[in-house]
């Protein structure tokens, strides 16, 4: 490898962790043209930041983002933080002429995220927000099948994103179900990587129709960090008000003339991480589930009577046959979660050398951030809305 590109990272929570891994392992399968080396991470608690830091990999730690940002020794600067900072951080790093990768939703709200696109334009540096789930090989091969025809003209999408984190009332309160912090629920938190999905594999939306709900509008206060409560102390835990929603269901049409539904929500019992699609043509169909991530389903309506039926594909073949499955394991060897990490950071770091766009952009994060808004403004006003 010619040259080193040094990441900053800021944040280190659940998605720290897996873009680490990912800055990690992308050089030792991926024929990279620069290998990422992991320079500091950034946090705001001291101690926590130093365990993440020799826990994940990192040679430095700063508890100032700007530090990290400003630093001629950063190249990259990764976003994991809270939504309510994704704007501030990545408008300064752009000013300082760093490439930018941010977790989604790209922003806050539709302003920033307008704020945001526009720096990394004028800045003319190379920008990506992480939907992650682009690169499931069985996605990146649906988008294949449906650019080459194989659906014919596309009717109908339909996702569910389900998850049960919330289900239990007694779940105390994060940051996550606070508007001042997340902009959003359900919304911004995982329907938007359908609204995405849907953009990448049907097109762009053109008017939607949606309704939030709130289930449980109140929450135990979370308990400080490390502290051990006793059963009477979580009983008289305070309550605190949930604002955000807990499920976002849409219709929509798509600028193609398709149209859409799409559900979400934190209270489906038993659903951990299901992300269920179905796109149907005039030719045939096709379906993914997340659970079951490494197969895609296809229907082909030209088959005789005798033969119809859908096609249960493992989308693991190595040599190029289906996308990123060449660089990892022999035939039918199961990829995960932590690989589509994998994929996207390394091509990200492809492009920074090339200095060309890689999908998802912050344009991309701009356009998802619109459907997000006018689903919004939908449930509020109860009437059909334009993206």
């Amino acid at each position: 490898m010619a040259k080193t590109l040094r990441v900053g990272m800021v944040g280190y929570g659940f998605m720290g962790k897996a873009h680490s891994n990912a800055w990690r392992q992308a050089p030792h399968l991926f024929p990279l043209k620069a290998k990422p080396e992991l320079h500091t991470i950034c946090g705001r608690n001291s101690a926590a930041l130093q365990a993440a830091r020799a826990q994940l990999g990192w040679q430095f730690a700063t508890t100032d983002w700007r530090e990290l940002v400003e630093s001629p020794l950063v190249d990259i600067v990764d976003i994991v933080t809270p939504n309510n900072s994704h704007a501030e951080i990545a408008i300064a790093a752009a000013r300082a002429g760093k490439h930018v990768l941010c977790e989604k939703p790209l922003a806050f709200n539709l302003k920033e995220a307008e704020a945001m696109f526009a720096a990394v334009q004028k800045a003319k540096v190379v920008h990506m927000v992480c939907h992650n789930y682009r690169r499931v090989p069985a996605i990146a091969q649906a988008r294949k099948l449906i650019s080459e025809g194989a659906l014919g003209t596309i009717y109908h999408c339909h996702a569910r994103y389900a998850q049960d984190w919330l289900a239990d009332p007694e779940t105390p309160m994060r940051w996550k179900l606070q508007k001042d912090i997340s902009g959003s629920g359900t919304l911004g938190d995982i329907q938007v990587h359908v609204i995405d999905l849907a953009r990448y594999l049907v097109g762009e939306f053109k008017e939607v129709c949606g309704m939030l709900d709130t289930f449980v509008k109140e929450r135990p206060a979370a308990a400080p960090p490390g502290a051990r409560q006793s059963a009477a102390a979580k009983e008289n835990q305070p309550r605190v008000k949930v604002n955000v929603d807990d499920a976002a269901l849409v219709i929509g049409r798509f600028e193609n003339g398709a149209v859409a539904n799409l559900e979400a929500t934190r209270y489906a019992p038993g659903r951990k991480n299901q992300m269920v699609i179905e796109i149907n043509g005039a030719k045939g169909s096709l379906y993914f589930d997340l659970e079951d991530m490494n197969r895609l389903k296809y229907f082909e309506s030209a088959n005789a009577p005798d033969r119809q039926g859908f096609r249960d594909t493992l989308v693991l073949q190595p040599g190029g046959v289906h996308p990123y499955v060449g660089q990892w394991w022999r035939a039918g060897h199961a990829l995960g979660y932590e690989h589509t990490f994998v994929h996207a950071m390394a091509d990200f770091l492809n492009a920074c050398i090339d200095g060309k766009s890689v999908q998802p952009t912050f344009e991309d994060g701009l356009k998802n951030q619109r459907v997000m808004h006018a689903i919004q403004e939908s449930a509020k006003t109860r009437k059909w809305t334009k993206v």
